[in-house]
C-alpha cells in the first residue's frame, strides 16, 4: 500500500481572493476528514498550496504565498518537514 501521501492544493491562483490563506485551511480541513475516513492519519500527510499554472510553490517557494511555511508532519519513524 502507499506508506506516505502528499496533497498538493493547486489552484490556489484561482482563490478569492488569489493566494487565499483562509481558502486553503478549508480544502485542507475537508480532505483531511476524508483521508481519515480511508485510513489515513491526516497528521502524517503534507498539504502544500501550489499553483501549476503559474508555478507557485512547484520547485521553490512562492512570494505569493508567504503564510506558507513549509510543510509538517509526524511520522512512526518521527518528524519531517520541507
Amino acid at each position: 500500500g502507499v506508506k506516505q501521501l502528499i496533497v498538493g492544493v493547486n489552484k490556489m491562483d484561482s482563490t478569492e481572493p488569489p493566494y487565499s490563506e483562509s481558502r486553503f485551511e478549508e480544502i485542507k480541513k475537508e480532505v483531511s476528514s476524508y483521508i481519515k475516513k480511508i485510513g489515513y492519519n491526516p497528521a502524517a500527510v503534507a498539504f502544500v498550496p501550489i499553483s501549476g499554472w503559474h508555478g507557485d510553490n512547484m520547485l521553490e517557494s512562492s512570494a505569493k504565498m508567504p503564510w506558507f511555511k513549509g510543510w509538517a508532519v509526524e511520522r512512526k519513524e518521527g518528524k519531517a518537514d520541507g
